[in-house]
């Protein structure tokens, strides 16, 4: 099974990424879907920064008649979980006895990676800048029996925690975790990076989470590799713009995800299994330093360095 599509950057640079900015890089989005629209896609993944602009709101869209549009970050929920549970089995570690804490927790995909992995551990911390959407996703967990604390200092739970997934909004690199427990799993799993290039955390496993990657092989005409594809392994996409890729091959043209608090275990599933069906899996694990699997670079007493 083959599908052609095509990639459209909406230019924005990193200098403006900041809230200062907001509807100006909303217009540059809408124009991106525009011209998606004109070639005729049948799906477009917003991916990365342009679904946390949007957040869902389809309606800052243009006008559109057989194009859909997804976020993609469900099947980026979906690897980061897969990529957490992989390296808890590379380092021996007991998943069931661990202390998770989700960062960025009230977004999309922290959210999501909330719902999915909150039943298999011991105790989930939950941050994010907005009180009172934290007090609501502490509800709903809690609802399932799930021992939730929150808090919109970071100071007050890094210790405490051996697993951190890292999935905030932010427009550059800058976050400092602190004081963080030794040992513990860190995932990075920001469009941009969430970690600061400063960020010193000795003894613990750092990777970056949320990629995919095509088995069946990916081609660009011209060659993007060198631009686009910046892994150390062939043919590694963010997971939010395999969604749209693994939906178009399964001939499912549908808004998969749609924003905000719909990401469940359930839709997670059906999506890792269309993927699956069509090559796209689980990318190897690795961070700045390079691969962190089979034992391999898991343990950093470095700098990290922006992606």
């Amino acid at each position: 099974m083959k599908a052609r599509g095509l990639y459209i950057d909406s230019f924005i640079p990193p200098d403006r990424l900041g809230d200062a900015y907001v509807h100006e890089n909303i217009a540059r989005v809408r124009g991106a879907a525009a011209y998606a629209i004109r070639a005729g896609a049948k799906i477009v993944s917003l991916g990365g920064f342009s679904s946390i602009l949007i957040e869902g709101n389809f309606d800052h869209l243009p006008e559109r008649h057989d194009t859909v549009f997804t976020t993609g970050n469900t099947l980026t929920v979906g690897f980061i979980v897969q990529g957490i549970k992989k390296m808890c089995a590379v380092e021996d570690r007991k998943l069931g006895r661990s202390t998770l804490l989700i960062v960025g927790a009230t977004g999309d995909v922290g959210s999501g990676c909330a719902r999915c992995l909150a039943p298999f551990v011991r105790r989930v911390l939950i941050s994010a800048r907005n009180v009172g959407r934290l007090r609501r996703l502490a509800a709903e967990l809690e609802s399932h029996g799930v021992k939730v604390e929150i808090a919109t200092d970071l100071r007050r739970f890094s210790a405490e925690a051996n697993i951190v997934i890292c999935a905030a909004s932010l427009a550059a690199p800058s976050l400092l975790l602190g004081r963080i427990a030794p040992r513990a799993l860190i995932c990075d799993a920001g469009y941009p990076k969430n970690l600061s290039p400063g960020a010193q955390m000795p003894g613990t496993t750092v990777f970056f989470g949320g990629l995919g990657q095509i088995i069946g092989g990916l081609r660009f005409t011209p060659d993007f590799h060198g631009i686009l594809n910046r892994h150390p392994f062939p043919d590694v996409v963010h997971g939010c713009l395999l969604e749209g890729m693994a939906l178009a091959l399964e001939g499912r043209f549908e808004p998969f995800s749609q924003g905000r608090g719909f990401i469940t275990p359930e839709r997670v599933a059906e999506i890792e299994t269309i993927a699956g069906r069509h090559g796209i899996h689980l990318a190897p694990l690795y961070n700045a330093d390079g691969p962190v699997e089979d034992g391999l670079g898991c343990h950093t007493n470095v700098f990290l360095q922006a992606a």
